[in-house]
């Protein structure tokens, strides 16, 4: 089954609005008419304002790196679904694995705001992968499969389609390593099967599964070469216009 791919560009905690506006000024016009994969922006929550509009009407969606389970409440430093929604935000990381390491994600966590997304319209992407010490100890597939199904949770296939994946081998995220395409391509191969053993073939076949973990100009042909993966979560190399837009035009 085809499978557009989606670039997406983790800005994590860098950039001001002038910068944000400095970049789009310059990478939108390098990556305009390209229709072959869908591209996706994630900027700090105070940045949306700012690049939210200046995407409006261009092909680059824009999303949260972070969103509550909550509709709304007493949560500081929060940011709910209905918020990300009035500002125009289309799409939201969802258990990154900064999230889980610095801000005690637990799957149950994953899983609460994976309900929240879809009942509110939002596209989510959820982010799994194993620590060092587990891929070392040979525990990658068991990993997988327990954060894949700890999302999932009470997910039906009738409401799975707008999910997306992405894979970050958390030994391989800003510390210039990155999994070899076959050692990529395996881990999706484990995370499609344990979709499919959860919610079916079909919706397994469908879903988009990302690569996050160092990935540059120079290294995402071969990643993107591999059958079975479907774009690109993007760190320190979409922080620059041309950098990124060299990833999403490889």
């Amino acid at each position: 089954m085809s499978r557009k791919a989606l670039i997406a560009a983790n800005w994590k905690m860098y950039k001001t609005p002038a910068e944000a506006q400095a970049f789009l000024d310059a990478f939108l016009p390098l990556v305009a008419g390209n229709s072959r994969d869908e591209i996706a922006l994630f900027p700090s929550p105070v940045l949306l304002a700012t690049v939210i509009p200046a995407c409006k009407g261009s092909n680059v969606a824009v999303g949260c790196q972070n969103i509550h389970f909550a509709e709304e409440g007493a949560y500081t430093g929060e940011t709910s679904i209905a918020q990300l929604k009035a500002v125009g935000g289309t799409h939201t990381l969802i258990g990154h694995s900064e999230r889980r390491q610095y801000f005690a994600e637990t799957d149950e966590i994953v899983n609460k705001k994976l309900h929240a997304a879809l009942k509110a319209g939002i596209v989510p992407v959820v982010c799994v992968g194993e620590v060092l010490a587990e891929r070392e100890a040979g525990k990658t597939a068991e990993v997988l499969k327990t954060q894949v199904a700890g999302a999932f949770a009470g997910v039906s296939a009738e409401i799975a389609a707008p999910i997306v994946l992405a894979y970050e081998p958390v030994w391989a995220i800003g510390t210039g390593k990155t999994a070899t395409p076959e050692m990529a391509d395996e881990a999706h191969k484990t995370i499609r099967a344990e979709v499919a053993r959860l919610l079916g073939d079909g919706i397994a076949a469908s879903m988009r599964i990302l690569y996050g973990g160092s990935v540059k100009p120079d290294n995402v042909s071969s990643l993107m070469a591999q059958p079975e993966i479907d774009g690109a979560l993007v760190g320190g190399a979409s922080l620059k216009a041309d950098s990124f837009a060299a990833i999403v035009k490889y």
